[in-house]
């Protein structure tokens, strides 16, 4: 009985996927894997798989893979006598005999079609890969409940395998605290960057916000624009990109990690600033509780206010900051990817 484990996706960029997968596939190694992917990795087994198919690529590169997953990788399959394929995306072949298990991280897709490239795609396709699978793994309840609400998955056919932090570069570093506030991840709408913005303008102090991540052409214009129109230039800096090595120094010395989004089927940068023993403000909705527990400033990312009241009290209150501080170190023990691969790898067992 041999695994096949799906790696076409994998590209070199720091983002949540890659980072879940990354830190996922060494605990499979006493399944003895076969990989598929473009990159070396000397410790496992490996069939190459084309290198225009990462998600780096956009949607020409998703097209292209989703039309390998369909022609090329039951092929794989078959030769290779797999009797279990494991996709650590939403992604299998339709309509044969190919068993597989995948993980799902969330329905944004679908709760924000207007700004989504992938609402087709999770329409349409996405329904039909999760009925075929002989198992689904969800990163939160919140997701679960979601794939039962939307597509009727019954609940026994999916466990809940939350996620990890790297325990040795998420750390504090007993840096000084630097008066600025820090947000992590991309520019899409349902982020919530806009009323961010907003929030913190109405904050009085001296203080700056950072915002890490990637351009966005469709998205990041119009929030640069409001920063001009609010007369914030010298104090809201737009970080296109920061190495992982570097990240834990932005983290740390962060007054707080503010996280506003609509919507999350996880919310990894709350996990990684909470190890790092800093405050973070996030919202109460979706899987955010479920991540921080007590251990954040849980507000209405609908309020503004309310962003800006947890704002104003963090920079204010250094006790408040040493009470959110030991209490994230807390909350992010519990979190570690050697559960995560453990229980991914005896799951992914009882089916091969």
């Amino acid at each position: 009985m041999s695994l096949l484990v799906n790696l076409s996706f994998l590209g070199q960029k720091y983002t949540g996927i890659t980072t879940y997968t990354k830190n996922l596939f060494p605990h499979l190694q006493s399944l003895q894997p076969t990989l598929l992917t473009s990159q070396l990795f000397p410790e496992f087994n490996c069939h190459p798989a084309p290198d225009n198919l990462t998600q780096e690529g956009g949607t020409k590169a998703n097209i292209r893979r989703l039309l390998w997953t369909q022609l090329q990788l039951p092929r794989i399959y078959t030769g290779r006598k797999a009797s279990l394929l494991f996709s650590p995306v939403p992604e299998a072949p339709l309509g044969n005999k190919t068993r597989y298990v995948v993980t799902v991280y969330d329905l944004i897709p679908l709760r924000f079609p207007k700004f989504s490239p992938l609402t087709f795609y999770s329409r349409y396709y996405l329904p039909r890969v999760l009925r075929g699978a002989e198992h689904i793994i969800c990163i939160s309840q919140c997701t679960k409940q979601d794939l039962m609400d939307y597509f009727g998955i019954p609940g026994e056919k999916m466990s809940v395998i939350m996620l990890g932090y790297d325990r040795s570069h998420f750390i504090p570093l007993s840096l000084p605290t630097l008066p600025y506030f820090l947000y992590l991840g991309r520019y899409d709408p349902h982020k919530n960057i806009s009323r961010l913005i907003t929030a913190f303008s109405r904050i009085s102090g001296d203080y700056e916000l950072i915002l890490i991540g990637a351009f966005d052409p469709r998205f990041t214009p119009g929030l640069q624009r409001q920063v001009k129109e609010l007369g914030l230039e010298s104090r809201v800096k737009f970080l296109d990109y920061v190495s992982y090595q570097d990240l834990p120094r932005y983290i740390n010395q962060a007054l707080a990690l503010v996280y506003p989004s609509l919507w999350e089927g996880f919310g990894l940068p709350l996990l990684e600033a909470m190890a790092c023993g800093i405050p973070v403000i996030t919202s109460n909705l979706s899987s955010l509780p479920e991540v921080v527990g007590g251990a954040g400033i849980l507000v209405n990312p609908h309020e503004t206010k309310e962003i800006t009241g947890a704002m104003a009290m963090i920079g204010k209150d250094g006790e408040a900051r040493k009470h959110f501080s030991r209490l994230g170190l807390q909350q992010a023990s519990k979190f570690n990817w050697e559960v995560t691969g453990r229980q991914t790898r005896d799951l992914l067992g009882r089916y091969l």
